[in-house]
C-alpha cells in the first residue's frame, strides 16, 4: 500500500495547530467483520482507518481501535473497499440440514403412518410463502439425517421388536423418499451417545463386515451414511479406519456428490478439547485436502459435523468452538491439526425445553448473520484449505428428540426459524457439489 505525508489543520478551541498525519490508500482493504478470522499480516478498514495484523498466530474478534493485535497505519485516503485479507464476499451456505429423531426420541422402533408423518414435519418440506409473492419458498432443509442405527444390530443384520436386518423399522424407503422426493438428501446416522458401546463391540467383532453391511444398506435406500462414534476414552480408530476402507470398497469417494450412497461423514465435538484422538485421526487422514501431502491419499470422508455442545451457545462459544477446529491444536502430543473449513459443518440446537429461536426466530437466532453468520460464510482457513467459509449448518433434533425438550411438532414448527433462514440464506435444493478445498 502507498503512504503519503498530508497536512491537516486541526481546530482546538480558537488556535489552529497544523499536523501531519499518514493517509492510507485502503481501495482494496475489506471492511473487518467481527465473525472473520484474520492471519498475522492481514490488513482491514475500520471506521475508515487503516489496521495490521501483529499477532503471531492470529485474531478472530478483537476489534482493530482497542489495540493489540492490530497496530493502525493511519486513516484512509480513500475508504474504497474490497479484497485484502479476507474475502468481502459471504460463501454460499452449502449444507443446511437437521438430525431427526422420529417420534420416539431417535430409536425410529416403529413404522410410520405417512399422512401422521406429514403432518409432524410438514415445516422441512415446505416452508411457505416467507417472501411474501404468493408462492411457496420450498423446504427449510436440504439435508435430513435419520438418527440414530444400532451399530452391532447392524453388524449382526438383527430382526427383532424394533429392527429389521439391522436398520430401525421406522426408516424405512417411505420416509426416505418423502424428503427426496422434495430434492432433500437423506443420510443414515450410526451411533450417537447411547450407542457407544455398541459402536466398540461392533468394531471390535468384525469391522470389515460392518462396513459392508452399512454401505448395502445405503445403496438399498439411496442414502449417505454418517459416523457418530463419541468413544472419547480410547476409540477403536483402527476399527474405524477397517469399516471406512470396507465402505470405500463398495462406494469410493464421490467429489461431485451425484451418488447418495457414497455421501460418508463423520461427526466430531463442539470443539478440539473432547474426542480428540478420533479428531486428531479424521482431520490428519480422513478429511486431508492437502494433495500434495504423499502420506495420505486425499479426503476419503465428505466432511466433519461440529456436534452441538452439552448446552446452548452463545455466538461467542459457537464461533470459538468451531474455530478450534479450523486451528487445530499444536500443542497436543500428537498435534491436531487444522481443518478446512471447507471440511466442517457447526452445529446448533432447534428445540429446547421450550422453542429456540432457532425454530421460530430466524431474527434473534444463532444463525442470524450478526451471530454466527458472518463467521460461517467468511471464516479463513488456517493452515488446511483454500476457500474462505465453512459448509453450513446442521441442527440438533427435528421431531422429538428426548422427554425434556420440547418438539418440533405442531404449534411448534421451524418455519420462523430454519424456513426464514433458508430463504434469507437461498439455500440450494438439491444440494449442489460440496468444495472440496
Amino acid at each position: 500500500m502507498k503512504l503519503r505525508t498530508i497536512t491537516w489543520l486541526i481546530p482546538l478551541g480558537a488556535a489552529l495547530f497544523a499536523g501531519a498525519a499518514l493517509a492510507y490508500d485502503c481501495t482494496d482493504l475489506p471492511e473487518w467483520k467481527r465473525q472473520a478470522y484474520y492471519l498475522p499480516d492481514a490488513e482491514v478498514q475500520y471506521l475508515e482507518i487503516a489496521y495490521r495484523n501483529d499477532s503471531e498466530d492470529g485474531s478472530k474478534r478483537d476489534y482493530p481501535d482497542e489495540g493489540y493485535p492490530w497496530t493502525s497505519l493511519g486513516g484512509c485516503e480513500d475508504p474504497g473497499g474490497g479484497g485484502g485479507g479476507i474475502s468481502e464476499d459471504p460463501q454460499p451456505l452449502s449444507i443446511y440440514g437437521a438430525w431427526h429423531c422420529g417420534n420416539d426420541y431417535c430409536t425410529w422402533s416403529s413404522v410410520r403412518d405417512m399422512g401422521e408423518f406429514d403432518k409432524k414435519n410438514h415445516w422441512l418440506i415446505d416452508r411457505g410463502d416467507i417472501d411474501g409473492d404468493g408462492i411457496s419458498d420450498g423446504p427449510s432443509v436440504n439435508l435430513v439425517v435419520l438418527s440414530f442405527v444400532h451399530p452391532l444390530k447392524l453388524l449382526d443384520g438383527t430382526t427383532d421388536e424394533q429392527t429389521l436386518n439391522g436398520v430401525p423399522r421406522g426408516m424405512t424407503q417411505e420416509v426416505v423418499d418423502y424428503f427426496k422426493n422434495q430434492g432433500i438428501r437423506v443420510m443414515l446416522s450410526i451411533g450417537g451417545i447411547t450407542y457407544v458401546d455398541p459402536w466398540n463391540e461392533a468394531l471390535a467383532q468384525d469391522p470389515w463386515q460392518l462396513g459392508l453391511n452399512a454401505a448395502a444398506v445405503a445403496e438399498a435406500l439411496g442414502v449417505g451414511i454418517e459416523i457418530d462414534y463419541e468413544e472419547n476414552a480410547n476409540p477403536n480408530l483402527d476399527g474405524l479406519q477397517t469399516f471406512i476402507d470396507a465402505y470405500r470398497s463398495v462406494h469410493p469417494y464421490d467429489a461431485d456428490g451425484n451418488d447418495p450412497a457414497a455421501r460418508l461423514t463423520i461427526d466430531l465435538a463442539a470443539g478440539d478439547r473432547w474426542l480428540i484422538a478420533l479428531t486428531e485421526r479424521a482431520t490428519q487422514e480422513w478429511l486431508n485436502t492437502d494433495d500434495d501431502d504423499p502420506t495420505t491419499p486425499g479426503p476419503v470422508l465428505d466432511y466433519a459435523n461440529a456436534m452441538v455442545t452439552p448446552r446452548q451457545p452463545t455466538a461467542d462459544d459457537a464461533i470459538a468452538n468451531w474455530q478450534e477446529h479450523i486451528d487445530g491444536k499444536p500443542q497436543y502430543d500428537p498435534p491436531i491439526p487444522p481443518l478446512a473449513p471447507a471440511k466442517l459443518t457447526g452445529s446448533l440446537w432447534l428445540a429446547g425445553r421450550k422453542p429456540v429461536p432457532e425454530c421460530v426466530d430466524f431474527d434473534n437466532s444463532l444463525q442470524y448473520p450478526d451471530a454466527t453468520g458472518g463467521y460461517v460464510q467468511t471464516v479463513m482457513p488456517n493452515g488446511a484449505g483454500t476457500t474462505h467459509g465453512m459448509l453450513g449448518y446442521m441442527f440438533w433434533a427435528a421431531e422429538c428428540q428426548g422427554t425434556r425438550t420440547s418438539c418440533t411438532t405442531p404449534p411448534n414448527t421451524c418455519e420462523g426459524g430454519m424456513g426464514a433462514a433458508a430463504t434469507y440464506y437461498d439455500i440450494d435444493v438439491p444440494m449442489l457439489e460440496l468444495r472440496q478445498d
